[in-house]
């Protein structure tokens, strides 16, 4: 049997718009799908985002063409509207657990901006350390979602 690995981190992020639009950028599938899902060199099967608690969040994606199928499923917690979100997520790949997920996502409003804060307490299932790729793609995810917020539609 393959050890369990625990880690938690957090990042903050400030974006220079309000905590309604950053917290509209989770809400709506549409964006959500384009800054989280949707990305270079991913080919995603499958997305659907019902936002409310005990709603679910669901993609199935692979990394190039002939990567082998992943799964990220989302139930959310907790939505205190432009404030916070708390959610349980699991990742699969190729149909083997890879790892399970409690986050929470804090708006601040922080002069004419918003701080993001995200927490994650990770378990590793498959005995390996995730935690520096996880903050890596974390941040990237952010990264993008600042883009997303760049536009105006």
């Amino acid at each position: 049997m393959k050890p369990v690995v625990h880690r938690s981190f957090t990042i903050e992020r400030t974006y220079p718009v309000s905590a309604a639009r950053v917290f509209d950028a989770h809400r709506d599938a549409r964006k959500k799908r384009r800054w989280f899902a949707e990305g270079e060199g991913f080919v995603i099967d499958e997305y659907s985002l019902d936002f409310r608690v005990g709603g679910f969040e669901r993609s199935r994606f692979r990394f190039g063409a002939d990567g082998p199928p992943m799964t990220l499923d989302s139930v959310y917690l907790d939505i205190q509207d432009d404030q916070r979100l708390v959610f349980a997520y699991s990742m699969t790949i190729g149909g083997q657990p890879l790892s399970a997920s409690l986050a929470t996502i804090e708006l601040v409003p922080e002069g004419k901006g918003t701080l993001l804060r995200f927490t994650e307490h990770l378990v590793c299932t498959d005995g390996n350390d995730q935690v520096a790729g996880r903050r890596e793609g974390s941040q990237a995810l952010l990264e993008r979602l600042a883009e997303e917020l760049q536009r105006n539609d």
